[in-house]
């Protein structure tokens, strides 16, 4: 006390000043103007969201294609063999010619069949002869019944042993069963040829078939006489219809095989060359996108970034329809969506983003351009 007595009262006046002025600042009394606070705030929001660039895209019906990589084989294939054995004595076409249905591939030797054959006639017609003497003598009743059945089958053996014999003459002949090419003859004339040796391989070429396998999935979308289109690899294009699906799995893949049948009457195409077979399936609504924009979500699903009316950001999983060189054809997205197209790898689901559209962009970047010019 004895201090302050000595303290001047001016000294003592401003230092009260000092403590009711910092009191009343630390008491939120000293405030700036409530709508110039709520502006500043607002606009530091607006600096604080990320600015990311959408677009939103115009669907196109698309046709959706199962494409299947496979091979061209021949629509049938057919290994012919001796049904007789012999000596080869002529061969009526020559390795890799085409040949028609009905055309001698090769002719055996028929050794003693031809005389065997005279042998076997003639003892038909006497059989012939004493069936009808038989039958006569029935009806005079000078026959029994058991004389006219023995006859009878006398005559049913001698017949038999007639179309036995023209049956091995006919088979000294080797024809073709249907049009295609010779595509293998491992004989040549004088070569000897037991019953079920190889003597020929027919392939025929018109038509011919696009061949591959299609999954679990696939399969339930195609159907009997569908139209499809085959690239084989040498640069060739052909139209063709599905004329065969499998209605088993194959037991190592679980796909099942389809046949498309490609019309070939100018023999150009050739079996063995790898194809890309693709079948139109069904029409679907598809957006144009570039394959950057594509992300995976936190499950590994595929998908796209877009942002929502209320300005936040969604990921929507999405189905590939068609890809090119370029770009893709997705589907999944819902109707008006705007898609973020720059931006995409800096904001995540449910965050808050500044959209801006490319439209606007570009219509920003013109105006500089003819400002700049002016």
């Amino acid at each position: 006390m004895k201090l302050l007595a000595h303290v001047k009262p001016s000294v003592i006046l401003a230092f009260g000043v000092i403590v009711v002025a910092a009191v009343w600042m630390i008491s939120g009394q000293f405030k700036p103007a409530p709508t110039q606070a709520g502006s500043d705030t607002q606009s530091r929001q607006r600096d604080i969201l990320t600015k990311v660039r959408v677009r939103s895209p115009t669907p196109r019906q698309i046709r959706q294609e199962i494409v299947i990589n496979g091979r061209t084989e021949p629509a049938r294939a057919v290994t012919l063999r001796a049904e007789i054995e012999g000596r080869v004595t002529l061969l009526g076409a020559e390795k890799g010619s085409e040949i028609e249905e009905g055309d001698v591939i090769a002719r055996l030797d028929m050794r003693d069949l031809q005389a065997q054959l005279e042998e076997a006639e003639a003892i038909l017609v006497q059989r012939q002869l004493e069936y009808k003497a038989a039958t006569d003598l029935k009806r005079k009743d000078l026959q029994s019944e058991i004389q006219l059945e023995r006859a009878k089958a006398t005559l049913a053996s001698a017949r038999a042993a007639v179309k036995r014999i023209e049956v091995g003459i006919s088979n000294t002949i080797v024809r073709a069963p249907f049009n295609g090419v010779l595509d293998d003859r491992p004989i040549e004339v004088g070569t000897y040829v037991q019953s079920g040796d190889v003597v020929a391989r027919i392939l025929e070429q018109n038509p011919i078939l696009a061949v591959g396998s299609v999954t679990q999935l696939e399969r339930s979308r195609l159907v009997l006489g569908d139209q499809g289109l085959a690239r084989l690899i040498t640069g060739q294009v052909a139209d063709g219809k599905i004329r065969y699906i499998a209605s088993e799995a194959e037991e190592a893949t679980r796909t099942f095989r389809v046949e498309l049948e490609l019309p070939n009457p100018d023999r150009m195409l050739v079996a063995g060359i790898t194809t890309e077979i693709s079948i139109p399936v069904r029409t679907i609504a598809a957006y144009r996108i570039s394959p950057a924009l594509l992300s995976l979500s936190s499950t590994d699903e595929l998908g796209i970034k877009g942002v929502d009316n209320e300005d936040m950001v969604q990921f929507y999983p999405v189905q590939i329809v068609r890809a090119t060189a370029d770009d893709l054809w997705i589907s999944g997205l819902p109707q008006g969506v705007r898609i973020i197209t720059v931006g995409q790898g800096f904001v995540r689901p449910g965050e808050r983003v500044q959209p801006v559209a490319e439209d606007d962009v570009a219509k920003a970047a013109l105006a500089q351009d003819a400002g700049t010019d002016q």
